[in-house]
């Protein structure tokens, strides 16, 4: 079993499972985007082909039972046994369809944030062109967030879709309850997206009594599971009927003739399913939760060791005493009330992030905001030369 302080030392315990990403030689602070792959993947992927090569069309029977496997590790992560959890390849498949699901003709109304991520954001632009109500309430301060938008649903919303992490500068969302409660007490829907919390913050339906609400997220972030690889989540008692359905949803009823009438919905997450997928991410998925939890990787001791390198690389960037006017960290919010990765307010952020990756630190940015994103399979020997590179960068480009 991993212990947090194994992932601070040099070199970190963990290292070794990601000799094929070479994270130990390479300074990857992408961990709030694109984590790397633990070597477990890598088996698991090749598996796949082997599998379709043996069974040909029967390979499917094989493929739905990994799909289960990924289920239950999304379950695990929300804290939700038993939940009904939809796959697809990404969250945008799985909000189009939950969109398609409500009704907009007689509620005209969502209800959202600006500081969504463009899965949503863009979609929700383009439904507006279409004379749907869209309204975006102001994302800052997050701690009051949830209260702000449970003051803007009404009898004409249909739902109420925000995020638990933002993605742009990693403020938590606190009592989210809040908004669910204002949407069961007019008839809305509740979709949190969860992906920036997943797998770094604990993010438990229970402890956030969030039972009622719809999840959406994936794995492409801090679970490691790499592309193709999301999730929905429903309530128990889900009885909504996607417009946009694929015959997935139907696949268990193909034996029988149709009844006549309503197009039926297969039961739980088939109510979601879509239609013909690569089963190749799902094989790695399965593989990298079972990894997870081999190593002891739990909610709990990811949430310790993001902390710790979060933390660390506030302390080493405050140290460095830089004009905030190039660069600057918002100290106003506690780090306990972050994500997983530093957010740096920077009008040159572009640029900075240029020279960073010309001293081989990968990062990103957005807008004004350049983004440390941390991981547990780096040491903090490797994030303070991050910080100190980023001097060298700031002092490039100032």
């Amino acid at each position: 079993m991993i212990t947090p302080d194994s992932l601070y030392r040099s070199p970190n315990a963990l290292a070794p499972h990601y000799a094929r990403f070479r994270v130990a030689e390479r300074l990857l602070l992408t961990g709030h985007s694109h984590q790397a792959w633990p070597d477990a993947g890598f088996a698991a992927q090749q598996q796949a082909w082997l599998d379709a090569a043996e069974l040909v069309d029967d390979k499917w029977d094989r493929a739905f039972a990994i799909a289960d496997r990924v289920r239950a590790g999304f379950a695990r992560l929300l804290d939700d046994p038993g939940g009904h959890i939809a796959l697809g390849a990404n969250t945008h498949e799985l909000v189009v369809r939950f969109l398609s699901a409500l009704p907009l003709g007689a509620r005209p109304r969502l209800v959202t944030t600006d500081g969504e991520f463009h899965t949503l954001r863009r979609q929700l632009d383009r439904l507006a062109e279409a004379g749907i109500e869209v309204i975006r309430v102001p994302s800052q301060p997050a701690d009051r967030l949830a209260e702000r938008l449970a003051k803007m649903v009404t009898a004409g919303t249909a739902a109420v879709l925000v995020s638990a992490v933002l993605y742009e500068n990693a403020h938590i969302v606190p009592d989210l309850d809040l908004a669910l409660e204002a949407c069961r007490r007019f008839g809305a829907e509740l979709l949190v997206d969860a992906y920036h919390a997943l797998n770094v913050v604990p993010f438990s339906l229970v402890t956030e009594r969030l039972e009622e609400a719809y999840v959406v997220g994936g794995g492409y972030k801090y679970c490691q599971l790499g592309e193709g690889n999301a999730f929905l989540r429903l309530p128990a008692d889900c009885a909504l009927r996607p417009v946009i359905t694929g015959w997935f949803s139907e696949f268990g009823l193909l034996s029988t003739s149709p009844a006549p009438g309503q197009v039926p919905y297969g039961p739980g997450p088939a109510r979601f399913a879509g239609a013909t997928y690569d089963p190749t991410s799902q094989y790695r998925a399965a593989a990298v939760f079972e990894f997870f939890q081999q190593q002891g990787l739990s909610p709990a001791v990811l949430r310790e060791v993001s902390q710790h390198q979060v933390g660390l690389l506030a302390r080493k960037f405050d140290d460095l005493g830089l004009d905030p006017r190039i660069i600057a960290r918002d100290r106003s919010v506690p780090l306990e009330q972050l994500g997983g990765f530093l957010a740096l307010r920077a009008p040159q952020a572009g640029d900075l992030c240029r020279a960073l990756r010309q001293r081989s630190v990968w990062t990103d940015y957005r807008s004004e905001t350049l983004r440390l994103g941390p991981a547990p399979y780096l040491s903090d020997r490797q994030l303070e030369e991050t910080v100190g590179r980023l001097h060298q960068a700031v002092a490039e480009v100032s």
